[in-house]
C-alpha cells in the first residue's frame, strides 16, 4: 500500500491537465483558413467594389468571422484538470468544478465522442477534454482518471 503522499498505481502526479489534440489542430487549421478566405476574398475585389461596402456590411462580415473564431475557441479550450481538491471540467465556455466524492465512474465506450462522468446525484457530466478520437491518448487519460476516482487524492 502506497504512503499517503504517494499517488496510487496508475494515478498521475497532480495537478494534471488533459486536453484533446484533434480539436486543437482543427481549430488552428480552420482559424487560419478563415483568415485566408476572408483576406483573399477582400483582396480579390477591385477598389470600386471595396468602396461600395457600407460600414454595416463590413461589420456583419467581421461579426460572422468573430462568431466563427468564438466557436473554434470554445472547442479548443475544452479540458479536464485534476487537482488535489477537485476535478475541473471545462466544456466550451462552461466550467464545472466537481469534488472527487461526487464522481462515481468514468466512461468512454467505443465510438463515444468524449468521456462521461457518472455523478452521485444520478446525473452525468460530459468531459470534452478527453476525446475518443485521440485514440491511445484518450485511453491512457481515462485510465489515469479512473485511478484518481477510485482512490481520490487529498
Amino acid at each position: 500500500m502506497p504512503a499517503a503522499s504517494e499517488p496510487a498505481a496508475g494515478a498521475p502526479a497532480l495537478p494534471v491537465t488533459w486536453r484533446p489534440l484533434g480539436p486543437r489542430i482543427v481549430g488552428v487549421v480552420l482559424g487560419a483558413g478563415l483568415l485566408v478566405v476572408f483576406g483573399a476574398a477582400w483582396l480579390s475585389f477591385d477598389q470600386e467594389t471595396q468602396d461600395s461596402f457600407t460600414g454595416l456590411q463590413i461589420f456583419t462580415v467581421l461579426a460572422v468571422a468573430g462568431l466563427g473564431f468564438a466557436c473554434l475557441n470554445a472547442l479548443m479550450r475544452s479540458r479536464v484538470v485534476a487537482t488535489r481538491e477537485a476535478l475541473v471540467v471545462v466544456n466550451g465556455y462552461k466550467r464545472r468544478e466537481l469534488a472527487w466524492e461526487q464522481i462515481v465512474a468514468v466512461h468512454l465506450p467505443p465510438g463515444a465522442p468524449w468521456v462521461t462522468l457518472d455523478l452521485t446525484d444520478g446525473t452525468t457530466c460530459s468531459a470534452m477534454g478527453i476525446q475518443g478520437s485521440d485514440g491511445g491518448r484518450s485511453v491512457a487519460a481515462v485510465r489515469q482518471l479512473r485511478a484518481l476516482v477510485s482512490d481520490p487524492p487529498g
